[in-house]
């Protein structure tokens, strides 16, 4: 099951690269984008990393370039005085809105080949792994 995750996980990023390229982005870029998009706050480099599995390194690299797009930007963050809050400009919410209703399309297309409980179900285990990927790295920390 792990092995095909993976080849699963790879697909996605391949198709988000396609969806994502006709509006000059990444999907790398996207998911960033989408991080800040569906936050109820600001958020560190940090923060973005965890909450999409991505290392910080990786992320800081990606909004430095938003930023330099200016699809970001970087405000002070009056809790850490060097892990700087990351919001999405005017333009960035406008094309991260683009990229939803792209990926909305692409989903239901892609969501028709599952009938709902099944969807339901793959959601289940997906998230009970996570919960349990997630304790697990806690508990090496």
């Amino acid at each position: 099951m792990v092995l095909e995750i993976f080849r699963v996980n790879g697909q996605l990023l391949a198709e988000g690269d396609r969806l994502s390229k006709q509006e000059g982005l990444t999907s790398a870029r996207w998911q960033v984008i989408g991080a800040l998009r569906i936050a109820d706050e600001p958020l560190t480099v940090a923060q973005i990393a965890r909450n999409m599995g991505l290392t910080r390194q990786s992320v800081q690299r990606i909004v430095d370039l938003l930023s330099l797009d200016g699809l970001i930007e970087m405000q002070p963050n009056p809790r850490h005085k060097r892990a700087r809050l990351a919001l999405l400009t005017e333009d960035g919410r406008t094309l991260a809105e683009r990229m939803s209703v792209i990926q909305r399309e692409w989903a239901d297309s892609l969501a028709h080949q599952c009938d709902e409980a099944e969807l339901l179900a793959a959601l289940d285990v997906l998230t009970r792994l996570q919960v349990a990927l997630d304790k697990r790295q806690a508990d090496d920390i």
